[in-house]
């Protein structure tokens, strides 16, 4: 489980760096917002082509070898970076991003059901809490650390760009493209500590899951899925959690500087949302299952993001802005809540089950992409109203859960 936990840290330092890669971007390439949020859209794409493939993966190499290979997919992902960077090439900058999203689509496919499985199914989700406060530890600093590295402060955006209005086209093209360059040292560095890892992850002693063999020799097949429906809404789900939850993380410095708030105020909101996430998190651990179920958990999370959310819609400046941080509260649990209800009773098809699952990850592509083009089209306080009807979703998939556990009480 430590090692698992040192896993969901990666996942979290590399998928929440998006949050301030896109207004990164967005300005070092010029870009709008809707093209701004095709780093989301690339990123969380691969999710959805690769997952399958990647419980192939699992299933030829073995749980340890596969993430080993993930680790070193994601490598060749991050040194893409590196010629992006020179050639100031957003084209290649969002392959970088696949690459590294196709790695981390192994290590999650494996990863997640190492969560749900080593322990009672009652207690999943106390332990994905756990495993969601090293993600989102790792995402509140990740922004932090990279402003850190790549500028001399936060204000320096902003002072660039004043200066950039008086700049003629070439000197303005220079000093963008000095900004850019400033990515290939902590991306290099990246590569390392990922092959590093991966070779920490090899030589370890974890243990592949042995998956429930007593239920039926049937081979497993992906239609077989089909039997299930709880994995089929659980995808659903995942996707509705996964496109709300990227979508607040990696839209807020946008937002906020669309409310007029300087970069160098902005650019802490997302640590500010991953914060109150974390203590979401710890707030699980504490109170589920010994207090409250994971269905009546996703009910409260989810009835609580429409509220927040018809609140950031309605209210104006800085009130909506922190509205929109405080949806951090409600998105935390969910991803934790959908797991065990989608797996439990799977058996044999845990692993396809699981890469189903993560294939609903692909809502962090689609959610966001079209906030970016809502967003553009009206504006991107209004363009929030895509989030309710993902929570009403999710209120639907925990009420059904519930049903359907009624029903299974009273067979019995």
């Amino acid at each position: 489980m430590a090692i698992i936990g040192l896993l969901f840290f990666v996942f979290g330092f590399v998928s929440w760096l998006n949050a301030i890669l896109i207004p990164y971007f967005k300005f070092t390439l010029q870009l709008s917002l809707a093209s701004a949020m095709l780093v989301a859209f690339a990123f969380y794409l691969s999710y959805f082509f690769m997952a399958i493939p990647s419980s192939w993966v699992l299933h030829r190499l073995g749980f340890k070898s596969g993430m080993t290979w993930g680790l070193y997919v994601m490598a060749i992902g991050s040194v893409l970076f590196i010629p992006a960077a020179y050639l100031m090439s957003f084209p290649v900058f969002l392959i970088g991003l696949f690459i590294q999203a196709t790695g981390l689509t192994i290590l999650q496919t494996a990863a997640n059901p190492y969560v749900t499985i080593l322990g009672s199914i009652e207690s999943a989700a106390t332990r994905m809490s756990v495993m969601g406060i090293c993600n989102k530890v790792a995402g509140a600093v990740a922004p932090l650390i990279f402003l850190r590295v790549v500028t001399k402060g936060p204000s320096e955006i902003d002072e660039i760009q004043a200066r950039l209005v008086n700049m003629p086209a070439p000197q303005q093209e220079t000093v963008l493209s000095s900004l850019t360059d400033r990515l290939i040292m902590p991306y290099g560095a990246m590569t390392l500590i990922l092959v590093a890892l991966g070779i920490l992850i090899f030589r370890s002693g974890l243990p592949d899951i042995q998956e429930d063999k007593s239920g039926s020799d049937e081979k497993v097949r992906l239609t077989g899925l089909f039997k299930f429906p709880q994995l089929i809404l659980g995808f659903v789900a995942i996707f509705c959690s996964v496109g709300v939850e990227v979508l607040v993380i990696d839209s807020i410095i946008s937002y906020a500087e669309f409310h007029t708030l300087p970069f160098a105020e902005a650019s802490y909101f997302p640590t500010y949302i991953l914060l109150l996430m974390i203590a979401s998190y710890a707030l699980g651990i504490w109170l589920i299952p010994k207090y409250i179920s994971q269905r009546n958990t996703l009910v409260g999370c989810a009835s609580f993001g429409i509220i927040v959310t018809a609140a950031a819609i309605s209210f104006s400046g800085s009130v909506s802005i922190w509205m929109v941080v405080l949806l951090g509260l409600a998105n935390a649990l969910i991803w934790p809540s959908i797991w065990p209800l989608a797996l439990d009773g799977v058996g044999n098809y845990t692993k396809q089950g699981s890469a189903l699952l993560v294939m609903g990850v692909a809502g962090g592509a689609i959610i966001p992409y079209v906030y970016g083009a809502l967003g553009s089209w009206l504006n991107p306080q209004l363009a929030y109203v895509i989030m309710v009807p993902l929570y009403i979703f999710l209120l639907y998939f925990a009420g059904w859960g519930r049903r359907k556990a009624r029903r299974n009480l009273s067979v019995a």
